[in-house]
Protein backbone atom coordinates (compact mmCIF):
# COMPACT_ATOMS: atom_id res chain seq x y z
CA UNK A 1 0.00 0.00 0.00
CA UNK A 2 1.24 3.24 -0.88
CA UNK A 3 0.37 6.82 0.17
CA UNK A 4 1.26 10.61 -0.75
CA UNK A 5 3.94 12.44 0.86
CA UNK A 6 3.88 11.79 4.68
CA UNK A 7 7.11 12.20 7.55
CA UNK A 8 8.00 9.25 8.97
CA UNK A 9 7.13 10.23 11.89
CA UNK A 10 3.80 10.61 11.73
CA UNK A 11 3.39 7.15 10.76
CA UNK A 12 5.02 5.86 13.67
CA UNK A 13 2.90 7.60 15.49
CA UNK A 14 -0.35 5.99 14.09
CA UNK A 15 -0.19 3.40 16.58
CA UNK A 16 -0.38 5.46 19.89
CA UNK A 17 -3.15 7.80 17.77
CA UNK A 18 -5.66 4.32 17.31
CA UNK A 19 -5.37 3.53 21.19
CA UNK A 20 -5.70 7.18 21.94
CA UNK A 21 -9.09 8.17 19.98
CA UNK A 22 -9.60 11.23 22.23
CA UNK A 23 -6.03 12.63 22.10
CA UNK A 24 -7.32 16.08 22.83
CA UNK A 25 -9.16 14.93 26.20
CA UNK A 26 -7.04 15.71 29.52
CA UNK A 27 -6.99 12.31 30.78
CA UNK A 28 -5.29 12.13 34.68
CA UNK A 29 -4.40 9.52 37.46
CA UNK A 30 -7.98 8.83 39.04
CA UNK A 31 -11.41 7.56 38.57
CA UNK A 32 -14.62 8.52 38.98
CA UNK A 33 -15.14 6.49 41.77
CA UNK A 34 -12.42 7.91 44.24
CA UNK A 35 -12.24 11.64 42.88
CA UNK A 36 -16.24 11.88 42.86
CA UNK A 37 -18.04 9.19 43.57
CA UNK A 38 -20.74 6.71 41.65
CA UNK A 39 -23.94 7.41 42.33
CA UNK A 40 -25.32 10.47 43.79
CA UNK A 41 -25.83 8.96 47.42
CA UNK A 42 -21.92 8.82 47.22
CA UNK A 43 -21.15 12.29 45.84
CA UNK A 44 -23.54 13.77 48.26
CA UNK A 45 -21.62 12.06 51.47
CA UNK A 46 -18.24 12.13 49.65
CA UNK A 47 -17.98 8.68 50.02
CA UNK A 48 -18.25 8.97 53.79
CA UNK A 49 -21.33 6.66 53.99
CA UNK A 50 -20.26 4.49 50.62
CA UNK A 51 -19.22 1.87 52.44
CA UNK A 52 -22.56 1.10 53.96
CA UNK A 53 -24.66 2.04 50.83
CA UNK A 54 -27.61 -0.49 50.07
CA UNK A 55 -27.20 0.60 46.08
CA UNK A 56 -25.01 -0.89 43.16
CA UNK A 57 -21.85 1.21 44.11
CA UNK A 58 -21.33 -1.39 47.27
CA UNK A 59 -19.68 -3.27 44.43
CA UNK A 60 -16.99 -0.95 45.10
CA UNK A 61 -16.54 0.57 48.15
CA UNK A 62 -17.78 -2.63 50.13
CA UNK A 63 -18.96 -5.39 48.48
CA UNK A 64 -19.39 -7.24 51.70
CA UNK A 65 -22.40 -4.92 51.92
CA UNK A 66 -24.29 -5.73 48.83
CA UNK A 67 -26.31 -8.19 50.82
CA UNK A 68 -27.97 -5.31 53.33
CA UNK A 69 -30.70 -5.22 51.22
CA UNK A 70 -32.28 -8.39 49.37
CA UNK A 71 -33.89 -6.26 46.94
CA UNK A 72 -32.69 -6.15 43.28
CA UNK A 73 -31.99 -3.05 41.97
CA UNK A 74 -30.96 -0.97 37.96
CA UNK A 75 -29.61 2.27 38.61
CA UNK A 76 -28.71 4.75 35.57
CA UNK A 77 -27.06 8.60 36.17
CA UNK A 78 -25.70 11.00 34.58
CA UNK A 79 -22.62 13.22 36.06
CA UNK A 80 -21.42 16.36 34.53
CA UNK A 81 -18.38 17.43 36.71
CA UNK A 82 -17.19 21.35 35.45
CA UNK A 83 -13.54 21.61 36.33
CA UNK A 84 -12.20 25.79 36.45
CA UNK A 85 -7.89 24.76 37.20
CA UNK A 86 -5.74 27.51 37.47
CA UNK A 87 -1.85 28.30 36.94
CA UNK A 88 -1.25 31.76 38.19
CA UNK A 89 2.33 32.84 37.44
CA UNK A 90 4.60 34.33 40.14
CA UNK A 91 7.53 35.56 37.22
CA UNK A 92 10.35 33.76 35.93
CA UNK A 93 13.64 33.87 33.81
CA UNK A 94 11.77 32.90 30.88
CA UNK A 95 7.48 32.26 31.52
CA UNK A 96 5.84 31.46 28.28
CA UNK A 97 3.02 33.83 27.54
CA UNK A 98 -0.57 33.38 30.06
CA UNK A 99 -3.05 35.63 28.64
CA UNK A 100 -5.35 34.05 31.38
CA UNK A 101 -4.61 32.28 34.64
CA UNK A 102 -6.95 29.52 33.62
CA UNK A 103 -4.81 26.73 32.33
CA UNK A 104 -7.10 24.01 32.42
CA UNK A 105 -11.13 23.60 31.98
CA UNK A 106 -13.58 22.03 31.08
CA UNK A 107 -16.19 18.76 31.65
CA UNK A 108 -15.99 15.12 32.50
CA UNK A 109 -19.36 13.56 31.39
CA UNK A 110 -20.32 10.19 32.35
CA UNK A 111 -23.20 7.73 31.97
CA UNK A 112 -23.25 5.34 35.33
CA UNK A 113 -25.14 2.60 35.40
CA UNK A 114 -25.34 0.12 38.25
CA UNK A 115 -27.46 -3.34 38.83
CA UNK A 116 -27.54 -5.70 41.90
CA UNK A 117 -29.47 -8.82 42.42
CA UNK A 118 -29.23 -11.81 44.41
CA UNK A 119 -27.96 -14.78 42.95
CA UNK A 120 -29.87 -17.58 45.79
CA UNK A 121 -32.24 -18.55 43.31
CA UNK A 122 -29.58 -19.88 41.19
CA UNK A 123 -28.05 -22.22 44.18
CA UNK A 124 -29.99 -25.08 46.06
CA UNK A 125 -28.91 -23.46 49.60
CA UNK A 126 -31.07 -20.49 49.41
CA UNK A 127 -28.26 -18.62 51.21
CA UNK A 128 -28.33 -15.17 50.02
CA UNK A 129 -25.94 -14.43 47.46
CA UNK A 130 -25.79 -10.69 46.06
CA UNK A 131 -24.09 -9.82 42.45
CA UNK A 132 -22.92 -5.98 41.93
CA UNK A 133 -21.93 -3.87 38.87
CA UNK A 134 -21.03 -0.55 38.12
CA UNK A 135 -20.15 0.78 34.69
CA UNK A 136 -19.41 4.36 33.87
CA UNK A 137 -18.42 5.69 30.96
CA UNK A 138 -17.27 9.39 29.40
CA UNK A 139 -18.49 11.44 27.23
CA UNK A 140 -22.35 10.30 28.53
CA UNK A 141 -21.88 6.76 27.08
CA UNK A 142 -20.04 7.63 23.47
CA UNK A 143 -16.12 7.58 24.72
CA UNK A 144 -15.07 3.92 25.77
CA UNK A 145 -11.42 4.86 26.15
CA UNK A 146 -9.81 8.22 26.99
CA UNK A 147 -6.05 8.50 27.41
CA UNK A 148 -3.66 10.79 27.59
CA UNK A 149 -0.13 10.90 28.48
CA UNK A 150 2.39 13.52 27.73
CA UNK A 151 4.57 16.15 28.59
CA UNK A 152 3.51 19.80 28.74
CA UNK A 153 5.45 23.56 29.17
CA UNK A 154 2.78 24.96 30.69
CA UNK A 155 1.57 22.63 33.00
CA UNK A 156 -0.54 19.94 33.78
CA UNK A 157 -3.16 18.65 36.44
CA UNK A 158 -2.32 15.35 38.02
CA UNK A 159 -6.33 14.12 38.58
CA UNK A 160 -8.92 16.03 36.66
CA UNK A 161 -10.05 15.23 33.16
CA UNK A 162 -11.32 12.91 31.20
CA UNK A 163 -11.98 9.38 32.79
CA UNK A 164 -11.80 5.64 31.32
CA UNK A 165 -14.29 3.73 31.48
CA UNK A 166 -14.75 2.19 34.51
CA UNK A 167 -16.15 -1.38 35.49
CA UNK A 168 -16.83 -3.32 38.52
CA UNK A 169 -18.06 -6.27 39.66
CA UNK A 170 -18.50 -7.63 43.22
CA UNK A 171 -20.40 -10.55 45.21
CA UNK A 172 -21.30 -10.10 48.96
CA UNK A 173 -22.53 -13.01 51.10
CA UNK A 174 -23.20 -13.86 55.36
CA UNK A 175 -21.09 -16.34 57.00
CA UNK A 176 -22.05 -15.46 60.34
CA UNK A 177 -24.49 -13.54 62.22
CA UNK A 178 -24.47 -10.17 60.90
CA UNK A 179 -20.70 -10.41 59.50
CA UNK A 180 -20.80 -10.69 55.69
CA UNK A 181 -17.92 -10.99 53.47
CA UNK A 182 -17.31 -9.64 50.15
CA UNK A 183 -14.85 -9.80 46.87
CA UNK A 184 -15.02 -7.90 43.71
CA UNK A 185 -12.96 -7.23 40.42
CA UNK A 186 -11.85 -3.62 39.15
CA UNK A 187 -11.18 -4.10 35.09
CA UNK A 188 -8.92 -1.81 33.60
CA UNK A 189 -7.08 -2.28 30.08
CA UNK A 190 -3.97 -3.14 28.65
CA UNK A 191 -3.02 -1.91 25.16
CA UNK A 192 -0.27 -3.05 23.07
CA UNK A 193 0.44 -1.90 19.63
CA UNK A 194 3.04 -3.08 16.68
CA UNK A 195 3.94 -1.26 14.00
CA UNK A 196 5.78 -2.57 10.70
CA UNK A 197 6.68 0.14 7.99
CA UNK A 198 9.23 0.42 4.78
CA UNK A 199 9.34 4.30 3.61
CA UNK A 200 11.59 6.18 1.68
CA UNK A 201 12.75 9.90 2.87
CA UNK A 202 9.81 11.35 1.13
CA UNK A 203 7.62 9.62 3.32
CA UNK A 204 6.03 7.51 1.05
CA UNK A 205 5.58 3.79 3.28
CA UNK A 206 5.16 0.29 1.95
CA UNK A 207 4.99 -3.02 3.45
CA UNK A 208 2.79 -1.76 6.21
CA UNK A 209 1.67 -4.20 9.33
CA UNK A 210 -0.01 -2.31 12.01
CA UNK A 211 -1.50 -4.86 15.39
CA UNK A 212 -3.48 -3.27 17.96
CA UNK A 213 -4.06 -5.69 21.27
CA UNK A 214 -6.20 -5.12 23.94
CA UNK A 215 -6.75 -7.53 26.94
CA UNK A 216 -8.29 -6.84 30.32
CA UNK A 217 -6.33 -6.11 33.52
CA UNK A 218 -7.84 -7.57 36.66
CA UNK A 219 -7.32 -6.53 40.15
CA UNK A 220 -8.72 -7.26 42.82
CA UNK A 221 -11.37 -6.37 45.71
CA UNK A 222 -12.12 -7.34 49.25
CA UNK A 223 -14.15 -6.30 52.26
CA UNK A 224 -15.68 -7.55 55.46
CA UNK A 225 -19.04 -6.02 57.07
CA UNK A 226 -20.21 -6.36 60.61
CA UNK A 227 -23.33 -5.49 61.83
CA UNK A 228 -22.97 -5.08 65.81
CA UNK A 229 -26.57 -5.39 66.97
CA UNK A 230 -27.14 -8.39 64.98
CA UNK A 231 -23.89 -9.93 66.30
CA UNK A 232 -24.10 -9.39 69.62
CA UNK A 233 -27.86 -9.07 70.52
CA UNK A 234 -29.57 -10.86 67.58
CA UNK A 235 -33.53 -10.56 67.61
CA UNK A 236 -33.46 -7.58 70.44
CA UNK A 237 -32.33 -4.44 70.92
CA UNK A 238 -29.60 -3.04 72.44
CA UNK A 239 -26.76 -0.80 72.29
CA UNK A 240 -25.18 -1.73 69.43
CA UNK A 241 -28.24 -1.61 67.22
CA UNK A 242 -27.41 0.28 64.18
CA UNK A 243 -23.52 0.32 64.50
CA UNK A 244 -21.92 -1.59 61.98
CA UNK A 245 -17.97 -1.54 60.75
CA UNK A 246 -16.57 -2.26 57.70
CA UNK A 247 -12.88 -2.54 56.21
CA UNK A 248 -12.05 -3.03 52.49
CA UNK A 249 -8.93 -3.42 50.04
CA UNK A 250 -8.60 -2.33 46.41
CA UNK A 251 -5.26 -3.12 45.00
CA UNK A 252 -3.71 -0.46 42.63
CA UNK A 253 -5.10 -0.41 38.61
CA UNK A 254 -4.38 1.68 35.96
CA UNK A 255 -4.63 1.59 31.88
CA UNK A 256 -1.54 0.86 30.43
CA UNK A 257 -0.26 1.60 26.84
CA UNK A 258 2.56 -0.13 24.97
CA UNK A 259 3.47 0.68 21.21
CA UNK A 260 6.66 -0.60 19.04
CA UNK A 261 6.91 0.94 16.16
CA UNK A 262 9.58 -0.21 13.17
CA UNK A 263 10.49 1.40 10.14
CA UNK A 264 13.26 0.58 7.79
CA UNK A 265 14.73 3.09 4.90
CA UNK A 266 16.41 1.41 1.74
CA UNK A 267 19.91 2.66 1.15
CA UNK A 268 19.30 4.49 4.39
CA UNK A 269 18.61 2.58 7.50
CA UNK A 270 18.86 -1.08 6.42
CA UNK A 271 17.10 -3.84 8.64
CA UNK A 272 16.40 -4.35 11.40
CA UNK A 273 15.55 -0.76 10.86
CA UNK A 274 15.09 2.02 13.50
CA UNK A 275 12.57 1.10 16.42
CA UNK A 276 10.42 3.10 18.46
CA UNK A 277 9.40 1.91 22.09
CA UNK A 278 7.00 3.86 24.01
CA UNK A 279 5.36 2.18 27.10
CA UNK A 280 2.95 4.62 29.69
CA UNK A 281 0.43 4.62 32.01
CA UNK A 282 -2.87 6.55 32.86
CA UNK A 283 -6.11 6.50 34.70
CA UNK A 284 -3.66 5.61 37.72
CA UNK A 285 -5.11 4.38 41.12
CA UNK A 286 -3.10 2.90 44.19
CA UNK A 287 -4.01 0.63 46.10
CA UNK A 288 -6.46 1.69 48.48
CA UNK A 289 -6.83 0.64 52.21
CA UNK A 290 -10.76 2.04 53.99
CA UNK A 291 -12.11 1.66 57.19
CA UNK A 292 -15.16 2.96 58.12
CA UNK A 293 -17.97 2.69 60.93
CA UNK A 294 -21.70 4.08 60.82
CA UNK A 295 -24.64 4.37 62.89
CA UNK A 296 -27.83 4.77 62.00
CA UNK A 297 -31.02 5.61 64.00
CA UNK A 298 -34.85 5.91 63.08
CA UNK A 299 -33.72 8.80 61.09
CA UNK A 300 -30.01 9.87 61.14
CA UNK A 301 -27.32 8.33 59.95
CA UNK A 302 -23.59 9.20 60.03
CA UNK A 303 -21.05 7.75 58.93
CA UNK A 304 -16.73 8.06 59.04
CA UNK A 305 -13.79 6.68 56.94
CA UNK A 306 -10.59 6.57 57.02
CA UNK A 307 -9.17 6.09 53.27
CA UNK A 308 -4.81 5.44 52.79
CA UNK A 309 -3.95 5.49 49.02
CA UNK A 310 -0.44 4.21 49.20
CA UNK A 311 0.86 6.76 46.09
CA UNK A 312 4.43 5.64 46.99
CA UNK A 313 4.32 2.63 44.87
CA UNK A 314 3.84 5.17 41.74
CA UNK A 315 7.52 6.15 41.91
CA UNK A 316 8.76 2.99 40.88
CA UNK A 317 5.76 2.34 38.42
CA UNK A 318 7.15 5.84 36.38
CA UNK A 319 10.20 4.50 36.11
CA UNK A 320 9.28 2.53 33.38
CA UNK A 321 6.82 4.97 31.87
CA UNK A 322 9.21 6.48 28.77
CA UNK A 323 7.31 9.63 28.78
CA UNK A 324 7.71 10.52 32.73
CA UNK A 325 10.37 8.53 33.66
CA UNK A 326 13.09 11.92 33.39
CA UNK A 327 11.62 12.61 36.69
CA UNK A 328 12.87 12.16 40.20
CA UNK A 329 9.38 11.74 41.48
CA UNK A 330 8.38 11.78 44.89
CA UNK A 331 5.21 10.51 46.40
CA UNK A 332 3.69 10.17 49.69
CA UNK A 333 0.77 7.69 50.90
CA UNK A 334 -1.87 9.89 52.29
CA UNK A 335 -5.21 9.63 54.71
CA UNK A 336 -8.29 10.77 53.64
CA UNK A 337 -10.87 11.58 56.12
CA UNK A 338 -14.56 11.31 55.23
CA UNK A 339 -17.43 12.05 56.99
CA UNK A 340 -20.95 12.07 55.95
CA UNK A 341 -24.43 12.48 57.48
CA UNK A 342 -28.18 11.27 56.38
CA UNK A 343 -31.23 12.21 57.44
CA UNK A 344 -34.44 10.92 56.54
CA UNK A 345 -37.73 12.79 56.36
CA UNK A 346 -40.44 10.39 56.80
CA UNK A 347 -40.38 6.82 55.17
CA UNK A 348 -39.31 7.95 51.62
CA UNK A 349 -37.20 11.06 51.66
CA UNK A 350 -33.77 11.69 52.47
CA UNK A 351 -31.11 14.67 52.70
CA UNK A 352 -27.37 13.76 52.98
CA UNK A 353 -24.50 15.81 52.94
CA UNK A 354 -20.83 14.98 53.68
CA UNK A 355 -17.33 16.55 54.05
CA UNK A 356 -13.85 15.23 53.20
CA UNK A 357 -10.17 16.27 53.02
CA UNK A 358 -7.86 14.91 50.79
CA UNK A 359 -3.79 15.88 50.84
CA UNK A 360 -1.90 16.11 47.65
CA UNK A 361 0.18 12.56 47.02
CA UNK A 362 2.67 14.95 44.91
CA UNK A 363 5.32 15.78 46.71
CA UNK A 364 7.77 16.64 43.82
CA UNK A 365 7.25 20.27 43.00
CA UNK A 366 9.34 20.42 39.89
CA UNK A 367 9.12 18.00 37.42
CA UNK A 368 10.63 19.01 34.17
CA UNK A 369 9.24 18.67 31.16
CA UNK A 370 5.65 16.30 33.04
CA UNK A 371 5.28 19.58 34.90
CA UNK A 372 2.72 17.74 36.93
CA UNK A 373 0.41 20.25 39.30
CA UNK A 374 -2.04 18.65 42.48
CA UNK A 375 -3.00 20.32 45.39
CA UNK A 376 -4.76 19.45 49.16
CA UNK A 377 -8.22 19.99 48.24
CA UNK A 378 -11.71 20.10 50.21
CA UNK A 379 -14.97 18.47 49.18
CA UNK A 380 -18.08 19.21 50.30
CA UNK A 381 -21.41 17.60 49.07
CA UNK A 382 -25.72 18.14 49.27
CA UNK A 383 -27.80 15.47 47.99
CA UNK A 384 -31.95 14.00 48.40
CA UNK A 385 -33.33 11.35 47.11
CA UNK A 386 -36.81 10.17 47.26
CA UNK A 387 -38.44 6.62 46.44
CA UNK A 388 -42.05 6.52 44.81
CA UNK A 389 -43.64 3.10 46.31
CA UNK A 390 -45.93 3.51 43.51
CA UNK A 391 -45.19 4.78 40.43
CA UNK A 392 -47.51 5.26 37.52
CA UNK A 393 -47.69 1.57 35.72
CA UNK A 394 -44.22 0.17 37.49
CA UNK A 395 -45.12 -2.83 39.45
CA UNK A 396 -42.06 -1.88 41.79
CA UNK A 397 -40.78 0.64 43.60
CA UNK A 398 -38.68 3.89 42.13
CA UNK A 399 -36.01 5.74 43.87
CA UNK A 400 -34.79 9.34 42.16
CA UNK A 401 -31.54 10.92 43.95
CA UNK A 402 -29.48 14.65 42.61
CA UNK A 403 -26.76 15.38 44.53
CA UNK A 404 -24.14 18.45 44.20
CA UNK A 405 -20.35 18.21 45.05
CA UNK A 406 -17.42 21.14 45.22
CA UNK A 407 -13.74 21.11 45.32
CA UNK A 408 -12.32 24.12 46.58
CA UNK A 409 -7.89 23.44 45.31
CA UNK A 410 -6.01 24.72 47.51
CA UNK A 411 -2.97 27.16 46.30
CA UNK A 412 0.20 25.70 46.27
CA UNK A 413 3.60 26.87 44.62
CA UNK A 414 5.35 24.85 41.58
CA UNK A 415 8.57 25.26 39.69
CA UNK A 416 8.15 24.66 35.94
CA UNK A 417 11.20 23.25 34.36
CA UNK A 418 12.02 21.87 31.02
CA UNK A 419 15.61 20.56 29.61
CA UNK A 420 15.25 22.83 26.40
CA UNK A 421 14.63 26.28 28.71
CA UNK A 422 17.39 28.28 29.20
CA UNK A 423 17.74 28.46 32.76
CA UNK A 424 15.69 26.08 35.23
CA UNK A 425 13.23 26.47 36.68
CA UNK A 426 12.36 29.00 34.11
CA UNK A 427 8.73 29.72 35.88
CA UNK A 428 6.75 29.71 39.36
CA UNK A 429 2.82 29.16 39.44
CA UNK A 430 0.50 29.08 42.06
CA UNK A 431 -1.72 25.93 41.41
CA UNK A 432 -5.42 26.41 42.53
CA UNK A 433 -9.14 26.00 41.24
CA UNK A 434 -12.38 24.78 41.55
CA UNK A 435 -14.35 21.72 40.55
CA UNK A 436 -18.92 21.74 40.20
CA UNK A 437 -20.35 18.21 40.00
CA UNK A 438 -23.88 17.93 39.20
CA UNK A 439 -25.42 14.29 39.23
CA UNK A 440 -28.61 12.88 39.33
CA UNK A 441 -29.98 9.07 39.07
CA UNK A 442 -32.96 6.68 38.37
CA UNK A 443 -33.41 3.58 40.36
CA UNK A 444 -35.86 0.62 39.67
CA UNK A 445 -36.14 -1.23 42.44
CA UNK A 446 -37.28 -5.09 41.70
Amino acid sequence: MKTGPLPVMNRLALAGALLAPAATASAAMGNIATTYGLLPADMATTQGLSMFSDQASAAYYNPAYLVHDPRGEFSAGLLNADYNLKAQSQGGSNPPDRSDDVLQEGNSEHTVLGFKTDLAGLTTMEHPINLGVTVGIEEYSQEVLSFNSETSQTGQYFEYGRKSLFLNIGLGTYVWRGISLGAGTLITLKNNAELETESDLAGNTEQESLTVETEPDIKGIASVNVDWGATLCPGERCWAQGLQTALAYRQKSSYETNVDANATIPGTIPPPGLTFSISTLDQYQPSIYTAGIAWRGRSLGVGLTLEQQNWSDLENDFEDDTIKDQVAWEFKDIVIPRLGIEYRIGSYLSLRGGLSYRESPLETTQSPDVNYLDTDRWVAGLGLSSEFPDFWILAHPLRVDLAYQYHKLQERDFQMASEDAPANPYETVTASGDVHVLTGSITLKF
